[in-house]
């Protein structure tokens, strides 16, 4: 971790004066948690800097994605991806998962190129729910939908909170890592979870700091038996949503994308000071204690304590793949070669795209796939020649 970083680190650009001022709002609200005992765990800090009403990260109407924002996800590389994402939803559709749920839509250019290219197949669903908690964000979806698939709005709905009941496929494309975790460390021999407090009583500034781990957050770093000066994080949230999950899903698929690995990845030795990283104007740090509502801040995804939180809600895992396998499975190499190569400046434009989404040295290895089911035989398109189950 980096040390306290107050005012923005002289490297990064500079925030606008409103920008500013929101931060500094958000920053007073911090303030005033840690004033209640003195510590502010992380995973309450990383959820204020995210996702707090009208000042939150994911919450304030800012640019998130595109050149305008502050990074770039799949879809916005390219429409193939949400082509190949829609060839496995319309095997399922075909198998009678008619509705979709989309966890955390981005700015809507996801669903309308999934939607898109279900009309071109003749299989769209019968309902596509978004669930989104950010007003803001919700506002820019619609927007993007309507620019996209304007006849197609009336099978659209945004939700705040997940289904009680769900029979279809819910959708997750880099939602996880961006679910508020618990950090936690093994120094001198005893487990601590770490922390934001003042730097001292009557300053303004931020700084790390630590405490015995204890209750949930003891109990799952001691199964981890971390070596000594470790420090990783805790994906508390992100199980509790697939345990979500588990219980909603009636019969259907629940489909994962993200960045990660599997357990014997994740915790290596070598990776002995975490995962976290924060995202702004398209440049990385590990600060999160700078920019506090201006920038995205995330961490890895840990696959094997989502298999195992799916399992234990009565899910079967259905397959675990690279994101490059599972596209690739998906068709996205045969979509890419429908454009004619006489259109020089449009199939180099995609052919630059899908390469970022296989390539092993960008998208292609780190971001993994994984299905949970219930009700639902495999194997799904998706996993059909990659799959790492085993691995998990």
């Amino acid at each position: 971790m980096s040390a306290p970083s107050w005012p923005l680190p002289p490297h990064l650009p500079q925030p606008d004066r409103a920008a500013t001022a929101r931060s500094r709002m958000l920053r007073e609200r911090v303030l005033s948690e840690i004033a209640r005992d003195g510590f502010l765990p992380f995973t309450r800090f990383m959820e204020l800097a995210l996702y707090a009403p009208g000042l939150g990260y994911y919450a304030s109407g800012a640019p998130k994605l595109g050149s305008v924002g502050d990074f770039v996800t799949a879809p916005e590389i390219t429409a193939s991806f949400g082509a190949a994402l829609a060839a496995q939803l319309a095997e399922l559709i075909a198998a009678g998962c008619e509705d979709i749920v989309e966890l955390g839509a981005g700015n809507g250019t996801l669903a309308t190129d999934i939607l898109n290219e279900l009309e071109r197949r003749d299989c769209l669903p019968r309902r596509y729910d978004i669930l989104e908690v950010s007003a803001a964000m919700a506002k820019r979806q619609r927007a993007t939908l309507q620019a996209g698939v304007p006849h197609l709005l009336d099978r659209v709905r945004w939700i705040a909170r997940l289904p009680e009941r769900i029979r279809g496929v819910v959708l997750g494309n880099e939602v996880l890592d961006a679910m508020p975790a618990a950090l936690v460390a093994h120094r001198d021999g005893e487990l601590v979870e770490l922390g934001v407090a003042r730097v001292s009583p009557d300053s303004d500034e931020l700084a790390w700091t630590s405490r015995p781990a204890s209750g949930e957050v003891l109990r799952a770093a001691q199964a981890l038996r971390l070596p000594q000066d470790y420090t990783t994080e805790l994906h508390l949230a992100a199980r509790g949503l697939v345990r979500a999950l588990g219980e909603a899903l009636e019969h259907g698929v629940v489909l994962l994308l993200d960045y990660g690995f599997a357990h014997h990845e994740y915790y290596h030795p070598q990776r002995n000071r975490g995962t976290l990283m924060c995202h702004y104007r398209h440049y990385a740090h590990d600060d999160p204690l700078a920019l506090i509502g201006l920038q995205d801040i995330s961490v890895h995804v840990d696959f094997s304590a989502l298999a195992d939180a799916a399992r234990e809600s009565g899910l079967k895992v259905l397959g675990y793949a690279t994101q490059a396998h599972f596209l690739i499975d998906c068709g996205i190499l045969e979509r890419l070669a429908t454009i004619p190569v006489e259109e020089t400046v449009r199939y180099t434009k995609a052919a630059a795209g899908v390469q970022k989404l296989l390539s092993p040295a960008e998208m292609g290895e780190l971001f993994k796939t994984i299905a949970f089911g219930r009700g639902v035989a495999g194997p799904l398109l998706g996993f059909r020649s990659g799959d790492r189950r085993a691995a998990l």
